[in-house]
C-alpha cells in the first residue's frame, strides 16, 4: 500500500491546507504525530457573502504560510461536484446506497487518472509512470484483471 506514497516523519512532513473547520485540528493529531505535519488553514473573511480577506494560521509545525492555500482542493471538489451529480448541493440526484456513490467515485477516479487527456497526450497515470499510454473506455471496459 505505501510503496506510492512516503509516510511522513519530524525530517520528511506532510503538508495540509484547510479551511477554518476545527474538526480538522483533532482528526489530524489522531492520524499523525504533530511534529510530522506542517499543518495550516487558510480562513476566508466575508462580508455579506462576499470575500473580503483571508486570514492564514499555523496550527501545526512550521508551514510557510504562502504555501497555505485552498485552492487546488476546492478546484478539485468543484470538479467532483460538475461531473458528478450525486455530489452536488441540494439535488434530487442522490445514491439510495452508499456502495452506488463509492463506485461512481471510482469510475469517476479512472476516468480523472487514466483515460482524461490532462496535458498534451499524457494522463496523470502517465506523468507518475504507472501507465504508458492514455486508455480508453473501451480498454477499461474489456480489462482482465489477472487475480
Amino acid at each position: 500500500m505505501f510503496d506510492r506514497t512516503e509516510l511522513p516523519f519530524p525530517d520528511n512532513k506532510i503538508e495540509i491546507f484547510t479551511d477554518g473547520n476545527d474538526d480538522y485540528t483533532h482528526v489530524l493529531s489522531e492520524y499523525y504525530a504533530d511534529t510530522c505535519i506542517d499543518y495550516g488553514q487558510l480562513i476566508k473573511i466575508r462580508e455579506k457573502g462576499k470575500v473580503v480577506g483571508k486570514e492564514k494560521r499555523l496550527i501545526y509545525g512550521d508551514p510557510d504560510p504562502a504555501d497555505i492555500e485552498t485552492t487546488d482542493v476546492e478546484n478539485h471538489n468543484g470538479i467532483l461536484r460538475e461531473r458528478n451529480g450525486r455530489l452536488v448541493r441540494k439535488t434530487k440526484c442522490f445514491s439510495k446506497k452508499k456502495s452506488r456513490l463509492e463506485a461512481h467515485l471510482h469510475l469517476l477516479q479512472f476516468y480523472w487518472n487514466f483515460i482524461n487527456n490532462f496535458k498534451r497526450g499524457t494522463s496523470p497515470a502517465m506523468m507518475e509512470g504507472v501507465a504508458d499510454h492514455v486508455w480508453s473506455w473501451h480498454e477499461f471496459l474489456m480489462y482482465h484483471y489477472a487475480v
